[in-house]
């Protein structure tokens, strides 16, 4: 780079807060979208799927209900995701116990391929990073986030809607 370039960039005035923490945003939005985008190619499902496939295998026989539990969405998002998750062949559904009704979730050698040609972490790149936080960076960002989602208007119903599927 030039000295004359080096001076105008030198003199520009710094971006507004503002505009600083939406150039975060975007950072941290197409980081997310990069790696649903490479858990797509690399694993021939969506990251809500992956995800799902990763906890079924950590802990076979799981229900759908608590597996909406663990992934944070509601019952019925976590059953339609078994359902494709199913059309595929990648898991199996059994009746187990003395409940009949309750539905129990293995991984099947198909599923189990995905998970073996699939980038990590399976949880996705955004829940990953927030769980390396420490406890007080998390409280900030909570408390910090709460005043724009309310600036915003947000509907929180969304709350529960995984950030792959939007």
């Amino acid at each position: 780079m030039s000295s004359s370039s080096e001076t105008n960039a030198a003199s520009e005035p710094s971006p507004a807060p503002s505009t600083r923490v939406l150039r975060q945003f975007r950072v941290v939005f197409n980081s997310v979208k990069t790696h649903f985008r490479q858990v797509e190619r690399e694993a021939g499902v969506g990251g809500a799927q992956l995800w799902a496939l990763s906890v079924i295998d950590r802990r076979p026989g799981i229900g759908v209900t608590d597996l909406a539990r663990e992934l944070d969405i509601h019952q019925s998002t976590a059953s339609n995701l078994i359902k494709s998750l199913v059309e595929r062949r990648l898991v199996a559904t059994s009746r187990e116990g003395t409940d009949r009704r309750s539905v129990s979730l293995r991984i099947q050698p198909a599923g189990a391929d995905v998970l073996r040609s699939a980038p990590l972490p399976f949880t996705g790149v955004l829940p990953d990073a927030l769980s390396a936080l420490d406890a007080d960076t998390l409280a900030r960002l909570e408390h910090d986030l709460s005043k724009l989602i309310a600036l915003l208007e947000a509907d929180e119903t969304s709350a529960n809607v995984m950030l792959s599927q939007m």
